[in-house]
């Protein structure tokens, strides 16, 4: 396998980075996780405004030579994945400082930049029969609309739910219930596609934005509110987005089914509509 490492295709066996890098020490650093269908990369310019935007606020500096569409590409073609389910992973951090201290370093340093492309198998299973969910206090952080790397809540939180015999955990903070552990979360009420407005709280999503433009294209109406944990218990549907998973629908909640426990009729609708979506925008 072929990696892309601080401007270099190698082997991913002779990728090493120092001990010193501060994503190691602090995560201090950023990722994205870009879907290629066929070698059609979904959404990438919408994925790098998303980092861009994640890097000025973490105020880490990149070379402007630095392409992720350019490089995504070429690792696609040198691992002969250009035909193939793909996902795409890219991380950026504020690279090797030459001494451990919370302050960046005095002098700038280079950051670390790793891309690689992996073969992806889709979860089609789950997208036809749903999945089950648990809620859990949102520990996190506030600034959640940062994809950093810093994602030890998030994995406490996912492996409280596979332990509690479901799928995804949905974190609630002060009666909202915000979103899962990689997910964003929507409700479907009485014919009307809800989910939370962004703030610092919920990661902008790039397939959560790409169904609300689908609800739009489709006369499905739809709302940007605070799931309230009872909303989220009234709800007639309810569904997750994310890249690798698209549109998943959500059938048990805490022991408690949603729609009868089978994925409804407005989550079918969508779900069509983005498999056609991917076809028709290479």
């Amino acid at each position: 396998m072929v990696v892309y490492l601080n401007g270099k295709f190698l082997a991913k066996a002779q990728a090493a980075i120092s001990v010193d890098d501060r994503g190691f020490l602090f995560a201090d650093g950023l990722y994205e996780v870009v879907r290629s269908y066929g070698g059609r990369l979904f959404q990438i310019d919408a994925h790098v405004r998303r980092m861009r935007d994640g890097l000025h606020a973490l105020r880490i500096s990149v070379p402007e030579s630095f392409n992720l569409t350019a490089i995504a590409r070429e690792l696609l073609k040198q691992n002969d994945l250009e035909k193939s389910e793909t996902t795409i992973y890219c991380q950026i951090t504020r690279g090797a400082a030459p001494s451990r201290a919370h302050a960046f370093p005095a002098t700038p340093v280079a950051p670390t930049i790793y891309v690689a492309a992996s073969p992806f198998i889709p979860p089609d299973e789950k997208r036809k029969t749903g999945i089950a969910a648990v809620t859990v206090p949102d520990v996190r952080w506030s600034r959640c609309d940062l994809k950093t790397v810093g994602l030890l809540a998030n994995c406490l939180a996912k492996q409280h739910a596979l332990e509690s015999g479901a799928d995804e955990a949905v974190f609630v903070r002060d009666g909202v219930a915000l979103e899962g552990s990689s997910c964003n979360l929507f409700i479907v009420k009485e014919e009307t596609v809800v989910t939370n407005p962004k703030t610092n709280y919920i990661l902008p999503g790039i397939t959560r934005q790409v169904v609300l433009d689908l609800c739009r294209s489709l006369g499905i109406e739809t709302r940007e509110a605070p799931l309230f944990i009872d909303l989220l218990k009234a709800a007639d549907e309810v569904f997750v987005t994310h890249t690798t998973g698209e549109i998943v629908p959500v059938v048990r909640i805490n022991a408690r089914e949603v729609a009868g426990g089978l994925p409804g009729p407005i989550t079918r609708r969508l779900q069509a509509a983005f498999t056609e979506n991917v076809r028709n925008n290479p």
